[in-house]
């Protein structure tokens, strides 16, 4: 069981691999009080103010208390990453690190935006964490690009994958979560999927293109394409060789 644990870790590509351990220690250590949340939390004043830099990323990576929801998102962490990451971008570490980026960027200046706005200023001062924003921004990307794939909700009842987002915000409002993190995270989700999957359809410009700095970071792999050991064609038409 212990081996077959370590060979599923070992085969994940390496920004999943990298952020669901991040994630995990992260998590475990605020449950030993070994790190403090406090210190971790998105605080707009500490980060300009005294320079807390690191809240900008460390709001990402604790998921609250190991509890059954912490299970679950780890789930769709380790699932959906992965698969993004092994299918979509298989052979682009880089453009899979860049999206990450925007997405943390995108949910980031909505949170600090949405602060500022009277009537609903309540609402964002109390989002201090954006892991699970994030984490269901990678689903809302992955149902965009696999819409016709079907799947089963606790199999009560099935669905494409297009729909998956939906059904899960349906799901945390029915347990009583906040749609507040499930929305940001569509959000983010979908003015990545418009800038990189539907703008340059429609004007032929991608402005998603992936920082070369960040392409210095990571070697694209090299997809290889098998092809068989043995091809045999069949000879051509008796009329054609006389020609």
């Amino acid at each position: 069981m212990a081996q077959a644990v370590e060979d599923w870790y070992k085969q994940m590509p390496v920004i999943t691999r990298s952020y669901l351990t991040a994630a995990i220690v992260t998590t475990i250590g605020c449950s030993l009080e070994i790190i403090s949340p406090y210190n971790l939390y998105l605080n707009p004043n500490l980060v300009v103010k005294q320079y807390q830099i690191w809240r900008l990323v460390t709001n990402f990576l604790y998921f609250r208390k190991m509890d059954l929801d912490f299970l679950f998102h780890m789930f769709f962490l380790a699932r959906y990453c992965k698969l993004l990451e092994e299918n979509s971008f298989r052979g682009r570490t880089a453009d899979f690190f860049f999206m990450l980026l925007f997405g943390s960027t995108v949910l980031t200046t909505i949170v600090l935006v949405g602060g500022m706005i009277p009537y609903v200023s309540e609402s964002f001062a109390k989002i201090i964490f954006l892991s699970n924003s994030l984490t269901f921004m990678m689903v809302y990307v992955w149902s965009k690009q696999n819409p016709y794939i079907h799947m089963s909700f606790l199999g009560l009842f099935t669905f494409t994958a297009a729909y998956l987002p939906w059904v899960l915000l349906g799901f945390s409002v029915l347990v009583g979560a906040s749609a507040w993190v499930d929305l940001l995270g569509m959000i983010a989700g979908h003015a990545y999927y418009f800038l990189e999957d539907v703008y340059p359809k429609m004007t032929g410009r991608r402005p998603l293109k992936t920082p070369l700095f960040i392409k210095t970071l990571f070697a694209d792999e090299t997809v290889v394409v098998a092809r068989p050991a043995e091809v045999r064609f069949a000879a051509p038409p008796v009329e054609e060789i006389r020609r």
